[in-house]
């Protein structure tokens, strides 16, 4: 089966321009399963049956992996034979006769408006390092960028001139996004300054550079988030992702509208884009509930 498996993951990367890390994340799922099958005597796509599919899901689960972390197995396992009965490696779907049921979704986590400005003001901006940081910091809440598009920005993604960011997200897919003046004048100060004094800065097209002259990566922004998140004393669990949710709950909270929101957050489907509405209808709850007489 390894062999089919190599051709899969080359026809996603090929066919869907996933990222190296969605890659990565497919082959380590399809391995497990492969490794599930050969323990069992299965060696070829074809001796794969809905029982040894139905053994391999109780094994997820009796592991005590996340119903999520379940979900994404199955789904590219299911992925895997949908392809192999396209390419006609096999003629019966393992999964035709399955109805396996998605795990709830889990409404995305976000800060509120006083905890992004407690966070987006926690850098010493009196400091290249600060600076950098508060840049990085006010890019990623005016924009909704993934980390992954944040770290991987060039000087001439940034159009000062139009107020837009040009990023590439996932499937290679190029989207424009709005920049904040705020966050604009973050990046020139940045550019004009630190950057310029970082060391082989000049031979870099990167935006955000370590202290080293290196491009920021997505694990080194990820613990400065976490310092600053902890150091103005924000209790709940901040990721880069908490200011992308964070920038979408806020935008749809002040009217924005759901297709406008799918095109800054680089949805491919705006079914994705839709989980932010229950989080802004929480909203209204809440504000119903403190502002009605008879609430």
């Amino acid at each position: 089966m390894d062999i089919e498996v190599q051709r899969f993951l080359d026809w996603m990367a090929v066919e869907r321009g996933l990222s190296r890390n969605t890659l990565a994340s497919y082959s380590r799922d399809l391995v497990q399963f492969v490794d599930f099958a050969e323990k069992r005597g299965i060696k070829s796509p074809e001796g794969v049956d809905s029982q040894l599919i139905l053994a391999f899901l109780a094994s997820l689960e009796q592991a005590r992996y996340a119903p999520t972390s379940v979900a994404r197995k199955v789904s590219v396992v299911r992925s895997f034979f949908k392809f192999l009965i396209t390419e006609r490696v096999i003629h019966e779907n393992p999964f035709a006769t399955l109805t396996i049921s998605k795990p709830p979704r889990r409404l995305p986590k976000s800060l509120d408006v006083d905890e992004v400005a407690l966070l987006l003001n926690a850098p010493d901006i009196r400091t290249d390092i600060g600076l950098r940081d508060k840049a990085m910091l006010e890019t990623l809440y005016a924009t909704g960028l993934r980390v992954s598009e944040l770290v991987n920005l060039r000087i001439d993604d940034v159009n000062f001139g139009s107020g837009f960011i040009r990023c590439l997200g996932k499937g290679n897919k190029e989207r424009v996004v709005p920049l904040g003046e705020i966050a604009a004048c973050c990046i020139r100060s940045y550019i004009c300054g630190p950057r310029n004094r970082v060391s082989g800065s000049e031979y870099s097209e990167y935006l955000f550079l370590t202290a080293q002259g290196m491009p920021m990566s997505r694990v080194a922004f990820w613990k400065i988030i976490k310092k600053y998140a902890k150091a103005c004393g924000i209790r709940k669990e901040v990721t880069p992702h908490t200011l992308r949710h964070s920038f979408a709950t806020h935008l749809l909270e002040r009217g924005a509208d759901l297709r406008s929101l799918q095109e800054m957050l680089g949805h491919a489907s705006i079914a994705t884009t839709q989980v932010y509405t229950h989080v802004s209808r929480d909203h209204l709850r809440e504000i119903y509930r403190e502002t009605h007489p008879r609430a």
